[in-house]
């Protein structure tokens, strides 16, 4: 067997090993799965009669669009919980006592956690057309979407991995992932258009990522995206999630390979 062969059975072999844990704990998938079907709920039939889409537009498939942008950002408390948790069980230091890739280990739980945002996004989806949500664009545009989609997905992994990393510890890593997330989806576009924020939060939703995606997920669905205010980052927002996307991947990507690789020394 190859290197390059081998080196993609382990990766499969430690991303199997994460994913067999859903179903013996399940409350693992809470939050790329159950926790952004509690916000289509809650959002569309609480607060939905309550919100409007400047210049009209249904609110339902506004919110849906933007509800896949803040399904993403739960894989990075899902990987920081499981990278603090193979620590403090002792199981990566048996694993960097193998004879496999150094890489194995780090790509088997992010491949693991990209299954389940997939499983995620199945599951938003699914609610979404039973409100009424549904994409208007071509197939291109919507794969375009979903492939986007996954992509910051898999840029903020590399996120939650460093965190899990330099923490150690389960609560502390799922505690500061939930303290950054939380800001970041309600100061962003998602629940609704930023255009009416009171400054200074405008300008910080603005260029907020999350921001970016939603409006990107919105103009690839060929849904409403309300007021779009005269900045780059919103009039251009594929692009502006790409940037977003490599500028995560550059910064992070290096800081968890380097914190792993220092683990054992």
């Amino acid at each position: 067997m190859t290197a390059a062969l081998q080196t993609f059975d382990e990766i499969r072999l430690l991303a199997g090993r994460s994913l067999r844990h859903i179903p013996r704990i399940p409350e693992k998938a809470f939050g790329a799965v159950i926790l952004p079907v509690v916000f289509v709920v809650l959002f569309s039939y609480v607060f939905g009669s309550a919100i409007t889409i400047p210049g009209g537009g249904d609110y339902h498939a506004y919110l849906v669009s933007g509800i896949f942008a803040q399904s993403m950002m739960g894989t990075a408390p899902g990987i920081a919980v499981g990278v603090a948790s193979d620590i403090r069980s002792g199981l990566m230091d048996r694993l960097r006592t193998l004879p496999i890739a150094r890489g194995s280990v780090i790509a088997g739980r992010t491949i693991a956690e990209m299954v389940e945002l997939a499983g995620g996004i199945v599951t938003v989806a699914i609610c979404g057309l039973l409100v009424g949500w549904a994409p208007h664009g071509s197939v291109l545009e919507t794969a375009g979407a979903f492939g986007l989609l996954l992509l910051a997905a898999f840029a903020v992994t590399w996120a939650g991995t460093y965190l899990g990393l330099l923490v150690r510890d389960p609560d502390g890593a799922d505690g500061i992932a939930m303290a950054f997330i939380f800001p970041l989806m309600f100061l962003s576009g998602i629940f609704v258009p930023v255009a009416g924020l009171p400054s200074p939060l405008r300008e910080f939703a603005e260029i907020n990522p999350l921001t970016s995606l939603a409006t990107a997920m919105r103009e690839l669905f060929h849904v409403p995206t309300g007021p779009l205010p005269d900045v780059w980052t919103l009039q251009h927002p594929v692009l502006a999630t790409l940037g977003w996307v490599v500028l995560l991947m550059g910064i992070f990507g290096p800081l968890a390979i380097r914190r792993y690789q220092r683990m054992g020394r």
